[in-house]
């Protein structure tokens, strides 16, 4: 069976007796570190292959294509600064539609795939994890600052659904294209928004089915009209709407923030029937500090709880230069042992 084929099996939560693992999207700064350790090049393709991993990622983001090779989506447009992360966008004072409307969305006519499909032809044996990313809750926090993004869900509800609705557009057009050119050569649309915290939501449960839910929903549409598995990023906290995502047409989650509230592997494991999952060792504090031996235990406890349609990775894709080489090599041997 091809890494390919077991990672299908277990979004389709029909594994029996196969065990996959992802490194995830490893920092730059540990790459060589690793690199050092195992006397490999100090890539991400060549961590992949020493770990003999079963998943590439190749997102689409990359295949927008402006004429003036402006980006797509520019919280700064027309000279508005942001310093910090925190800090608001070009929709900070937006108070109408209009002024949303005024905003010069992007021509989503605008494409060429064609570098992501070489790259995902040159991998037809692995699990291909590709699409838009889009991160539509990221973005909208860009716009208006995220602090102004939450108020403004309740003081002015119609301006926050305007800008949804045209950052959705881009996402779900630009997938059309996507996955039209795409066909049948990978399988799983991998996308993400981060909406949870080390304890809860970022927002109510109810202001996320109101305002974003919708916008997943589209998403994921698209994902589905083209046959393939959808595959939901976020960290934090999400338990209290994981319901949602299932209903939604979610088929598996990642990464499974083990330590963030409700997210440890025996609350999650009520959801078994419902979804696969991708994540679950601890990167917070027990993959710095365990072990291999330790990683050992761990991988076998977490894929007792979850298996078998589960992809054995860390609880945050991108590993950092705390991690000990030898923990990651660990995590990789454990997943595939069959006991």
């Amino acid at each position: 069976m091809t890494s390919r084929e077991l990672v299908k099996n277990i979004m389709l939560r029909k594994n029996t007796d196969g065990r996959a693992y992802w490194v995830g999207h490893p920092s730059d700064a540990i790459l060589p570190i690793m690199a050092k350790e195992w006397g490999i090049e100090p890539t991400r393709d060549a961590v992949s292959e020493y770990l003999n991993d079963d998943v590439r990622w190749f997102p689409a983001d990359g295949g927008y294509k402006a004429i003036d090779g402006s980006a797509a989506l520019d919280p700064q447009w027309g000279g508005k600064k942001r310093d910090t992360l925190s800090a608001g966008g070009c929709f900070e004072d937006a108070e109408t539609v209009a002024d949303i409307e005024a905003y010069p969305w992007p021509d989503t006519s605008k494409f060429d795939f064609s570098e992501i499909y070489a790259q995902i032809d040159a991998n037809q044996d692995k699990a291909i994890f590709t699409g838009m990313w889009c991160p539509f809750f990221h973005n909208m926090a860009d716009f208006f600052g995220m602090e102004t993004y939450f108020i403004q869900m309740y003081e002015n509800p119609a301006v926050i659904e305007c800008a949804t609705e045209h950052i959705v557009d881009y996402y779900v057009q630009m997938n059309e294209h996507f996955f039209a050119g795409l066909g049948d050569r990978a399988d799983i649309m991998f996308f993400g928004n981060d909406f949870g915290t080390q304890r809860d939501l970022l927002v109510s449960p109810e202001m996320f089915r109101k305002f974003v839910l919708p916008g997943f929903k589209r998403i994921i549409e698209v994902g589905k009209k083209y046959g393939k598995l959808c595959l939901l990023h976020s960290c934090g906290s999400i338990h209290r709407i994981i319901p949602d995502l299932i209903d939604a047409g979610v088929d598996a989650i990642h990464p499974i923030q083990a330590q963030a509230a409700g997210m440890c592997a025996q609350n999650l494991a009520q959801y078994k029937n419902h979804l696969a999952f991708v994540g679950g060792i601890d990167a917070q504090n027990f993959f710095v500090n365990a072990t291999p031996e330790e990683m050992r235990a761990e991988v076998h406890r977490v894929q007792d709880i979850l298996g078998p349609n589960l992809v054995v990775s860390p609880s945050h894709e991108e590993i950092l230069p705390n991690v000990p080489p030898a923990n990651v090599l660990a995590m990789s041997k454990a997943a595939r042992e069959k006991r």
